[in-house]
């Protein structure tokens, strides 16, 4: 017996996918206006300096 591996109908969806509350707009709350705010901080350049130096220093060590 051959089995499609296209579902034909909504009805035959996994039951953990249909125990699943109906899917809301993700992005309801944020404003469509354009207002965001995207500038970089100290934090945001100290945080991505960091990580990419103890990558880095883990890759070097796994070399070495």
């Amino acid at each position: 017996m051959r089995r499609s591996l296209v579902l034909t109908s909504e009805a035959a969806r996994h039951w953990f996918r249909a125990s699943l509350p109906q899917r809301r707009a993700a992005f309801a709350d944020i404003p469509a206006s354009g207002t965001i705010d995207w500038r970089l901080t100290a934090d945001d350049v100290r945080g991505v300096a960091s990580t990419y130096f103890a990558t880095l220093a883990a890759v070097l060590a796994f070399i070495i």
